[in-house]
């Protein structure tokens, strides 16, 4: 019997578990084979997505360590380089975590050559910002190398470099974490005073109040007992006075006057004063648009905001200033969380509830969309194919509580709303019963239309044609229907609509679409739903109305079409 050569080589149809012939591809995480991705590309990868909770193919630990090790590469090739990169994407807000690059500019300090070191010591306070910023940095660089000369000067000038008004705001607003406060990181450094309101910052830093005046401090110097004499220091900056009024405060409306009076931030409030409404009615004023976002919820759960109230207005008010998201550096994925935590009413942690206000919903909407408004067109035809596979649901966006189904969804709203032509498609298992993605991906489907009476065989393997006698396979045949395509996938809350239903055997071509009590969501749209849908419209045209037990014989797709009911214009 002749060989059939094009089944061995075959550049048009090559399993997934096999590289393309001729082609570059190499192993991936899920078992399959793909174009490899250089060490450069990976890093922009890092910085924008992090290494968070994995992915569906690769554990976290792992994949922080492949990371890490393209990451070395592209130190050693261009230490300056991986800097600038760092800095770029860290300054731009283009990450929803600021993290990967705390941790690649950690690298680059431990493992660059001297200039790339002095390149990431001078730019450390671009990208360590703010308080947890540097504590985060210390954290890392602790556990990679020493505290030499360089970094502890680098560290000191995060200090020094700040005026003493912003210096102090810093100290009361970010005051520990990851086992670091400021304290520790000035004994490490040991910067010098630029001025003597710098001092007076740097004394009750490390010591408390109570440490201003004339102090004398014991020590050993080469087993000797020392005595170092210091001097009174000025007065501190009037907002952490106020910080420590709040401490001995006894009642809400003290907090409140320190609030209006200095601008306390929330972090400085004593926590048994922050359930007072009037607390943070004063403290929503001024607050800044991260910590207001995030604490949507709370205020929520308290009632500052309920429907008609000033709050209400002024959280409105402030989600549709574009001017203050970009000034804020506010991500649109961090965007997107928040408003699917807080339109579902309660926190993924803990035992906060609230009722969500409608238009505090709608506004976190306008300003995941306001997130995006340095989006250019490319003005070109646009087709964007989603992956609807098991596989995007079972993973998260970068440690969120986005799933990569619902993150590449609402990448494709933007696409669609800033191209003039963008067509979106969506794919799971493809035609011809080649396999549609890697564990989970769905079960395979065949469709194939018999051309004439017969006997047929049907041959079954795995995905890389592998057998034994405890695999087990089930097989459906028959005229099943089976939906390949749902269109579209959303429409306008409180209205009502139709989609497009696309497959083979169906006895529908249309499913109505309820959207008048419905709250913005993603809906998984049921095989037994839509037949009660259309069974109750009476869209079946001259066609008899199947029963709902009909559709949960439907062979099992790689994931259920879902209606997003995001309310668009």
């Amino acid at each position: 019997m002749a060989i059939n050569y094009a089944k061995t080589f075959n550049r048009r149809f090559t399993p997934q578990s096999q590289p393309i012939p001729g082609s570059s591809q190499v192993p991936n995480s899920g078992g399959g084979y793909s174009w490899q991705v250089d060490d450069w590309m990976r890093l922009d990868r890092f910085l924008v997505l992090g290494a968070e909770g994995g992915t569906y193919y690769i554990a976290e630990r792992d994949l922080v360590k492949e990371n890490h090790d393209a990451i070395l590469r592209c130190i050693k090739a261009d230490g300056v380089r991986v800097v600038n990169r760092v800095v770029e994407i860290s300054d731009a807000g283009r990450a929803s975590k600021n993290d990967p690059a705390i941790f690649s500019l950690a690298l680059v300090v431990t493992h660059g050559n001297p200039q790339a070191k002095a390149c990431a010591f001078a730019n450390m306070s671009k990208v360590c910002r703010i308080g947890t910023h540097l504590f985060h940095f210390a954290e890392y660089v602790n556990a990679m190398r020493g505290w030499g000369r360089g970094l502890r000067n680098a560290v000191g000038n995060w200090y020094t470099d700040r005026a003493t008004d912003d210096l102090a705001h810093q100290a009361v607003k970010y005051q520990q974490r990851d086992g670091w406060s400021h304290g520790d990181l000035l004994r490490l450094a040991h910067p010098k005073a630029p001025s003597p309101q710098h001092e007076s910052v740097f004394r009750w830093l490390l010591a408390g109040a109570d440490s201003l005046g004339e102090r004398e401090v014991k020590r050993k110097v080469r087993g000797e007992d020392r005595v170092a004499k210091y001097g009174a220091v000025g007065a501190l900056p009037k907002l952490i006075e106020a910080f420590e009024q709040a401490k001995r405060a006894s009642s809400a409306s003290e907090i409140v006057k320190l609030i209006n009076e200095f601008d306390l931030p929330r972090e400085a409030v004593p926590t048994q004063w922050l359930n007072e409404v009037v607390v943070w009615e004063a403290l929503l004023e001024r607050m800044p648009m991260t910590a207001m976002i995030r604490n949507l919820g709370k205020m929520t759960s308290l009632g500052l905001l309920a429907p008609f109230s000033d709050a209400k207005r002024l959280v409105v008010r402030k989600l549709r200033d574009e001017t203050a998201l970009r000034r804020a550096r506010i991500h649109p994925l961090a965007v997107l969380v928040a408003q699917k935590i807080y339109a579902q009413g309660h926190g993924d942690k803990g035992a906060l509830k609230w009722s969500p206000v409608s238009a505090v919903v709608d506004a976190l909407d306008e300003a995941f969309y306001a997130t995006f408004q340095n989006v250019e067109p490319c003005n070109k035809p646009v087709l964007l194919a989603l992956d609807v596979s098991g596989s995007m649901a079972a993973s998260m966006i970068a440690g969120s509580r986005i799933s990569a189904r619902e993150g590449s969804a609402a990448m494709a709203l933007i696409t669609a709303a800033t191209e003039p032509e963008c067509e979106i498609i969506a794919f799971s298992a493809p035609a011809q019963g080649r396999y549609g993605g890697m564990h989970g991906g769905g079960d395979p489907v065949l469709f194939y239309k018999v051309p004439t009476n017969g006997d047929y065989v049907l041959e079954i393997t795995d995905e890389l044609y592998r057998g034994r006698e405890d695999f087990v396979y089930r097989i459906s045949i028959g005229e099943l229907p089976f939906v390949t395509g749902v269109f579209p996938l959303g429409g306008k809350i409180g209205t009502q609509t139709t989609s497009a239903a696309t497959g083979w055997n169906l006895p529908f071509d249309q499913i109505p679409l309820d959207f008048r009590n419905k709250a913005p969501g993603i809906y998984p749209l049921s095989q037994e739903q839509m037949a009660k849908d259309v069974k109750s419209s009476g869209m079946m045209g001259g066609m008899m109305a199947p029963k709902s037990a009909d559709f949960g014989d439907f062979p099992r797709t790689g994931g259920r079409p879902e209606i997003s009911l995001c309310p668009w214009t």
